[in-house]
């Protein structure tokens, strides 16, 4: 079974069939060059979000595969500083627009003390053209670890703008939340999100894991029952996922537990559905739920390759048709300073064929699903049109796919099968 998150901004982050992979890990320049080259320079099209990564922990999850580590030598400060040369070398590549949304990530967001959020903040607004999101059109998330939360730092992200928070409970089982190495008190969880509240942050998200090794289906509804009794218009629950150089893979590797058998993790995926709808909270993509108005506008971004800016270690940017990944070193990110610019790895120019594979990746797993006419229309540039037809009649005939007003939606017999029905797809690219 294939019910991994498509983790953004990492585009390939979701897949897990070997299946025309080679589409996306094509990988023509890895060596660390300045994001000042042309590449971005003349991008040909504005990027309307922004992504900000933040590395520190105070403790590594063992499940976590982000760029995130404890920084025992205080960098926080020396990285504020360096953060903020970088969105100032990178703002003019929004030509002048208003962002649309503004998400940090981590890493834990929070840990920030909050006069060094009050300096991020105050460069976002005097570098970005932020009166979109500061008028309530736009979107602006904070990533919270409960036990960081304070009256002050909320008070001052509220202040700046801050109109979303995502609290990462996880279980509010210990036994589960020890098995994840996730540190914090589930009791702290409704504290964070009603200082949230009460500071004036009005959206309010909190993120579940299921599938945890030792996991009953009776737990999963326990840790359901308690999320959606929480002041909150949206949950993202992920079953869990062992990505490679994980402490969690090694442990399994080593055979400290077993994983959670399919037919168990499936049952989990479709109470967590039923669950959700019935508080009111629909599935808008496969691993996330909102009332209608809520859903997270900066994850929709990725999802419909939107392009994206980026800055901080680790950070991935999608800019006129060009991915690429800030180096993932503090020491590189803080040692290299070309007027600003920051090291980059990890570039993909513009190459049709994966960017039609990125598309039909990460639209396939929303509700909305993906626009027919545009995936054929792409596929016909480059000489596919009949082989992805041919597919997608397939996948039609298996009763995983079917087509609503000229776009193209899994069914429910092909949620559970997201990311093969996607591999099946992108196989007749070629």
């Amino acid at each position: 079974m294939a019910l991994s998150p498509a983790q953004v901004p990492e585009p390939d982050a979701a897949m897990t069939d070997d299946t025309a992979l080679h589409i996306l890990r094509q990988r023509p320049t890895t060596t660390a060059r300045p994001i000042a080259a042309d590449f971005l320079c003349r991008g040909e099209a504005e990027p309307r979000s922004l992504y900000i990564h933040v590395p520190f922990c105070f403790h590594k999850c063992h499940y976590c595969d982000f760029y995130s580590f404890v920084d025992t030598r205080d960098r926080q400060g020396v990285f504020i500083d360096r953060l903020v040369r970088e969105l100032r070398a990178v703002a003019p590549l929004t030509r002048g627009l208003p962002l649309r949304t503004l998400f940090v990530g981590g890493g834990t967001p929070t840990l920030l003390a909050p006069k060094l959020w009050r300096t991020l903040l105050r460069c976002l607004r005097d570098t970005f053209d932020l009166q979109e999101i500061l008028r309530g059109h736009g979107e602006f998330t904070v990533e919270c670890n409960p036990e960081t939360a304070s009256e002050e730092l909320f008070g001052v992200l509220s202040e700046g703008g801050v109109s979303r928070i995502s609290v990462g409970a996880q279980s509010f089982n210990p036994t589960h939340l020890k098995t994840l190495e996730r540190w914090h008190d589930p009791d702290t969880v409704p504290r964070a999100l009603e200082l949230a509240r009460s500071a004036g942050i009005e959206r309010r998200s909190v993120d579940l894991i299921y599938a945890i090794p030792g996991q009953t289906t009776e737990d999963v509804r326990s840790d359901l029952a308690t999320a959606l009794a929480l002041p909150i218009d949206h949950l993202s629950a992920y079953n869990l996922t062992y990505e490679p150089n994980t402490a969690m893979t090694r442990r399994l590797q080593r055979g400290e537990f077993h994983p959670i058998e399919e037919e168990s993790e499936l049952e989990m995926f479709w109470l967590v559905r039923s669950e959700c709808e019935k508080r009111g909270l629909g599935a808008y993509e496969i691993s996330n739920f909102a009332r209608p108005g809520s859903e997270c506008r900066h994850n929709l971004a990725y999802w419909r390759q939107d392009p994206w800016l980026a800055a901080g270690p680790s950070a991935s940017a999608h800019v006129g048709g060009h991915r690429y990944k800030v180096i993932p070193r503090l020491d590189d990110y803080l040692n290299h300073d070309d007027q600003g610019f920051a090291l980059v790895t990890d570039h993909d120019p513009p190459e049709p064929r994966r960017t039609l594979a990125e598309i039909i990746m990460t639209g396939i797993r929303l509700a909305e699903g993906i626009d027919m006419n545009r995936v054929l229309g792409e596929a016909s540039a480059i000489g596919a049109a009949g082989a992805l037809q041919a597919e997608i009649e397939r996948a039609d005939e298996s009763g995983w796919l079917v087509e609503r007003a000229g776009r193209l939606a899994l069914t429910d017999s092909g949620l559970p099968l997201a990311d093969h029905v996607a591999s099946c797809l992108m196989s007749a690219l070629g």
